[in-house]
């Protein structure tokens, strides 16, 4: 079975007064790890790696994987919670140097998304990724993610790319019902959900999991929702999905991580800061998360007195 498999959280990349904020990094990974996470996602691109110099890359990197072994030891646990590291760019060759440096690291493989803006042949993406899995001493997960590339990966390439050994899940962001069927039928790569309102369709239909960013908040309830389903439990599953629905609505009504980051703002655990060129949520917007986060702590405060 792939590790690909569960909830896993693409991590914030939180920042005090424009530098990166590791202490409050550090504190996040140990909470998602608390919080039964299959895995973590760092420079992902809710991560803001883009507004990251190499430098900044690295340090977060080993920051995350710092904390995640540390919590494991923490927890009597022998295994770390696994990390999937984001690697983006459009040069084959800086993808590939870039991979070697990550190879002797402890992760649990790369995620990537197809060449943006320059937006390649089918023919061309499926040597691009193979040439850059071929160099891989870890899992590659394909990003399929064309909104943000110009590009999709049309079924005929996934599944010629499955075929490569190192190659062995998707993040599906195409929003194609047809290819995620076909991809979760094929059997061949672990499907993830990468569209956060399309995790409960996902799973019922056979998909590994999801990577989610909404599951930075409320991480235990979306670990119950995949727990749920993936015991065949439909109705507690539906219950759930509805009642985290509305917060996923919320959490992408303006462009990722800005509401992610303004409601764990508000919750205590990081500054409510992005770089350019992202701006912080509107004002509407954050009202609506500081209520979302009052209700998030009276719901907490609930279940402790219950306990």
């Amino acid at each position: 079975m792939s590790i690909f498999s569960g909830i896993w959280v693409p991590l914030i990349t939180p920042f005090a007064d424009g530098a990166v904020d590791h202490a409050a990094l550090r504190a996040l990974v140990r909470r998602y790890a608390g919080a039964g996470m299959a895995g973590l996602v760092a420079l992902g691109t809710t991560g803001e790696p883009a507004a990251l110099d190499a430098a900044e890359q690295d340090a977060v990197l080993a920051t995350i994987l710092d904390e995640a072994q540390a919590a494991a030891r923490h927890s009597h646990d022998a295994r770390a919670l696994p990390v999937l590291v984001g690697v983006a760019g459009n040069h084959t060759a800086s993808m590939r140097e870039r991979i070697g440096q990550l190879n002797p690291l402890p992760i649990a493989g790369v995620l990537m998304a197809a060449p943006y803006y320059i937006r390649p042949s089918q023919a061309g993406i499926v040597d691009h990724f193979t040439a850059l899995a071929d160099a891989s001493a870890k899992p590659v997960v394909l990003y399929d993610i064309p909104y943000r590339t110009g590009v999709r990966l049309e079924l005929d390439t996934l599944l010629a790319l499955a075929a490569h050994p190192r190659i062995q899940a998707v993040k599906d962001c195409a929003g194609s019902l047809d290819t995620t069927l076909a991809l979760i039928r094929d059997g061949r790569l672990q499907v993830l959900a990468g569209e956060d309102i399309n995790i409960f369709n996902t799973l019922c239909l056979g998909g590994s999991g999801a990577i989610a960013a909404s599951a930075h908040v409320r991480p235990e309830r979306f670990v119950a929702l995949y727990r749920a389903l993936a015991a065949g439990r439909l109705d507690e599953g539906r219950r759930i999905f509805h009642a985290l629905a509305p917060l996923i609505q919320t959490l992408f009504a303006e462009p990722n991580p800005a509401p992610v980051k303004a409601l764990l703002a508000a919750q205590g655990l990081i500054r409510d800061e992005l770089r350019m060129p992202m701006t912080r949520a509107g004002d509407a917007l954050r009202e609506r998360l500081a209520a979302l986060a009052e209700r998030e702590r009276s719901e907490a405060r609930e279940t402790e007195a219950s306990v």
